[in-house]
């Protein structure tokens, strides 16, 4: 117990010595919260892999990212690696059913940045763009969403009524378009197979959306991003019902304000269940493995700092 107390002061003493401004999905500057907040673990039913050998590495200390050389504790933030006392077999990998970009301010903490989880945890799924290098979105605006509130954002379960308005206007658009080549005659469709096709299009609907972009960066550094021509037009979404556990949350900020990761998990846990129409069992739970220890590292080391 006094290398778990004296290895979360020593994590958390680092968190606080860093720059104040903290990273959120596009989601407010970030401070330490109250001791209050962390009386109770939310995360605790997640169903996730063993993090043993997070606990080892914690008891190492700092160790060495193969790539850079870098001193860091459990990965590196600027490789996307597990340090060398974290093996990558070690690791849980999320397959996620969409691709997800992620724009993180040229500004933001790289340390501070809880989207390299998602990079660790789902690196086939999952970039980081920093911005402005960021791609051209405007083409497949029709299969992507950006999850960002707003005053035209929805909510997950409207992403496909809303994403099926974008395929008419483009199919609109193409009609205007006189230089286009002429359609193919259909084939009469028979009642019965209208039918069919029409549940089928039914059950497509879920996998209209393509790909999700969530952006890393503080409150006040949001704006430049998302005026950004490139991101124009495209479906906003807002995650309205989820509170953050995140250590670093800005006081005087709701507390619907998620942290990157968390943003990408409960966005997709909705996901699964209102576009996918299927029971959610955990699929994406490991998506916050570091997120979690690392919540209960700080929570336990302002617990010791209390008594202290």
């Amino acid at each position: 117990q006094l290398t778990m107390s004296l290895n979360s002061s020593t994590l958390l003493n680092e968190e606080n010595s860093e720059e104040t401004k903290g990273n959120t999905e596009c989601l407010g500057s970030l401070e330490p919260q109250t001791p209050s907040s962390f009386q109770d673990n939310p995360l605790q039913q997640l169903q996730l892999a063993s993090q043993e050998v997070l606990e080892k590495a914690k008891k190492s200390g700092r160790s060495k990212c193969p790539c850079c050389s870098s001193s860091r504790m459990f990965y590196c933030y600027t490789c996307f690696v597990p340090v060398e006392t974290v093996p990558t077999k070690e690791i849980p990998t999320v397959k996620l059913p969409l691709k997800i970009d992620i724009i993180k301010h040229p500004n933001e903490t790289d340390g501070k940045s809880t989207a390299v989880h998602a990079k660790l945890l789902a690196p086939d799924d999952v970039t980081i763009y920093k911005y402005p290098c960021i791609p051209e979105y405007k083409e497949k605006r029709h299969e992507i969403a950006l999850v960002f509130p707003g005053p035209n954002s929805v909510s997950v379960k409207d992403i496909a009524s809303h994403l099926q308005k974008y395929i008419k206007k483009s199919v609109s658009d193409n009609d205007d378009d006189c230089s286009r080549e002429p359609f193919l005659k259909q084939p009469k469709i028979e009642p019965e197979e209208e039918k069919k096709e029409c549940i089928s299009n039914n059950k497509s609907e879920g996998t209209i959306l393509k790909k999700i972009i969530f952006i890393d960066s503080t409150w006040n550094q949001t704006n430049k991003i998302i005026t950004d021509e490139r991101l124009q037009g495209l479906l906003q979404i807002e995650l309205k019902t989820r509170k953050t556990c995140f250590w670093r949350h800005q006081k005087g900020k709701p507390d619907t304000y998620l942290s990157t990761i968390e943003a990408i998990y409960y966005f997709l846990v909705d996901y699964h269940q209102e576009i996918l129409k299927e029971n959610y069992n955990g699929q994406y739970d490991n998506l916050l493995f570091f997120f979690s220890f690392m919540f209960t590292l700080i929570k336990n080391a302002k617990g010791c700092a209390e008594k202290e």
